[in-house]
């Protein structure tokens, strides 16, 4: 959206959003495709039935839709090819084998995927199809799930297949194991002992938890983790956060690979020391549960505003917007003095401080749906750590609000925010507010950027609006105007590695904030008791509290003000009295 008067903001991106282009098949799709609960190891006894299921004899034995799939040399989860196959139009690049099975007998069905969108399942079981899915991944994750045949079936249709509109996946080391079905294994060894993992190393602690990362090994199915020489925990991918550790102490960790064979010797141990106190990041004096209100620094309809205007209920006040420059990275801030009626840069510095005085955070958001700011290399980093911190100098701001809408380099933002970070000091206010897409997967960008800098991060408002259908932490499909939608998609939050204190419900303070999404304050509110309380819930209920929960944000103060502050005096007073 432009600053011209309109009836909706310029956070409105329903026409924009690719997650609006898949949202709706999501629902239908999904129904059949929702993952099972873990499959179960298999018997020495068992084989795999799959034909050519490492592709290294290029795509014989399988068939992919509208020519969609070819092999590749790299990446490669074992041997030297694997699978690519690329969605166009209304393909989803399905590619398929026909795998001879023993009537009345269990198998496990797994594979290991990289890229976008990419599923793995079963038909003609004769009993229950089922399949399973993951959201896009910079590195190979394995997807499980396991079926039974039929008292009839002889033989079923394993399949792999994208998503429409989404990028190309890459699939490798399939495995149907099971009872021998009579078809071969197609040339495929079976399965040996695992060689032991590289690479384990700590990618992150706070006071109760430490992340660990390691490399995938050729042939294994899972890994387990062992701390202080005990076996804690197995899991299919090559990361783990352990829970439930002291602070301030250091462990000792060590991973080994395992198959149907067996499991590989313990790698080299690593230590790892957590944190003092509680893990939350920045927020120096912030309240224990806090609502934040974006403030439009231009008039689009919504009532005109200075900060003075805001309402007390809102503990942390984001600018909305900075302006990007000429340099990459970059951005400046321009007070949009005549839009505002007038409003001069020195009664607003004057507003900050007094704002700040009450005991306020006022700090400066970055994106927007409009914003061009682009943080992707070094130098962009450096530019925006540097930039930003001279506009928190000049208008004393508390700290920054990462919104950027379009598009976000993890590896270069974080490297960006730890500047920021150095040159702001540990007080340094820092919030997030990703669109419901992007929060989806801890695999996606912004996610990704949040944990990176979660010792530095006060908290994310995910936008819990202009987004359609979408997947709760238990693999159902939400749609957004309810409580089950705020609650189930906060647990991906809540669950992924964020600290309760750094999730907050972002919702649109009238009908006219956003284009769709716009829920009653009460909705809000019941959700905040779902998830803090378990009170107040709909189908969806976690499985524990988190009273820690930071609270909530809304778009905008200005039209909170147009429906007379109808959210703040509703939200805010339940905020500040949750647990």
């Amino acid at each position: 959206m432009d600053r011209t008067p309109t009836t909706t903001d310029r956070r409105n991106r329903t026409a924009r959003r690719p997650g609006r282009l898949w949202a709706a098949a999501l629902v239908s799709a999904l129904a059949l495709t929702l993952p099972l609960a873990g499959a179960g190891q298999a018997s020495a006894a068992d084989v795999n039935n799959a034909r050519n299921a490492g592709f290294e004899s290029g795509l014989s034995n399988w068939t992919c839709s509208a020519n969609s799939g070819t092999t590749v040399s790299s990446p490669v989860h074992g041997g030297t090819a694997a699978l690519k196959a690329t969605p166009a139009g209304q393909d989803n690049a399905r590619c398929t084998q026909t795998v001879a099975v023993r009537p009345d007998s269990t198998y496990s069905l797994s594979t290991w995927v990289q890229g976008g969108y990419a599923y793995l399942g079963v038909t003609g079981t004769g009993t229950t199809d089922v399949s399973t899915w993951t959201p896009d991944s910079r590195t190979w994750k394995q997807l499980t799930t396991s079926f039974r045949t039929g008292s009839a079936t002889t033989s079923v249709t394993v399949h792999t297949h994208g998503w429409y509109g989404q990028q190309p996946y890459y699939a490798d080391d399939l495995s149907v194991f099971g009872p021998d079905g009579g078809g071969g294994d197609g040339g495929d060894p079976d399965p040996t002992v695992p060689g032991t993992p590289s690479g384990l190393s700590v990618s992150g602690t706070t006071a109760s938890t430490a992340s660990l990362t390691w490399n995938s090994v050729s042939g294994a199915t899972g890994y387990t983790l062992y701390r202080n020489g005990t076996k804690i925990t197995a899991v299919t991918g090559t990361s783990a956060t352990v829970t439930g550790l002291a602070a301030s102490t250091s462990y000792s960790f060590q991973v080994a690979a395992t198959n149907a064979a067996g499991e590989s010797p313990r790698s080299t141990a690593v230590t790892a020391r957590t944190t003092e106190g509680d893990d939350g990041g920045g927020g120096g004096d912030l309240p224990r549960h806090a609502v934040t209100g974006y403030w439009q620094n231009f008039d689009n309809g919504a009532a005109v505003q200075r900060i003075a205007d805001v309402p007390a209920q809102y503990d942390i006040i984001a600018v909305a917007f900075a302006d990007a420059t000429g340099t990459p990275g970059a951005v400046t801030f321009n007070l949009d003095s005549a839009g505002l009626n007038g409003y001069t840069v020195d009664r607003f510095k004057a507003d900050v401080r007094a704002k700040q005085a009450a005991g306020k955070k006022v700090i400066i958001s970055v994106g927007g749906e409009k914003g061009t700011v682009s943080v992707n290399d070094a130098a962009s980093a450096t530019n925006f750590a540097d930039s930003v911190y001279a506009v928190m100098q000049e208008y004393g701001f508390d700290g920054v609000d990462i919104d950027l809408e379009n598009g976000l380099d993890a590896t270069h933002m974080t490297q960006a925010l730890r500047s920021l970070s150095a040159k702001a000091g540990p007080d340094m206010i820092l919030t997030m507010a990703p669109q419901t897409i992007d929060m989806q997967s801890t695999s996606n960008s912004y996610f990704r950027t949040a944990l990176n800098v979660k010792d530095i991060l006060t908290v994310v408002n995910m936008q819990y609006y202009n987004s359609g259908s979408m997947l709760g932490c238990d693999g159902k499909v939400y749609s957004q105007g309810s409580v089950d939608f705020l609650t189930a998609l906060a647990c991906i939050q809540l669950e992924g590695g964020l600290h309760p204190s750094q999730v907050g419900l972002g919702l649109p303070a009238s009908t006219r904030g956003a284009g769709s999404g716009y829920v009653s304050p009460t909705v809000v509110n019941n959700a905040l008791d779902c998830l803090t309380r378990a009170t107040n819930c709909g189908s969806f209920k976690p499985s524990k509290t988190y009273p820690g929960l930071r609270g909530a944000m809304t778009w905008s103060t200005n039209w909170d003000a147009t429906a007379g502050n109808a959210w703040s005096d509703a939200v805010g007073p339940h905020v500040h009295a949750l647990p």
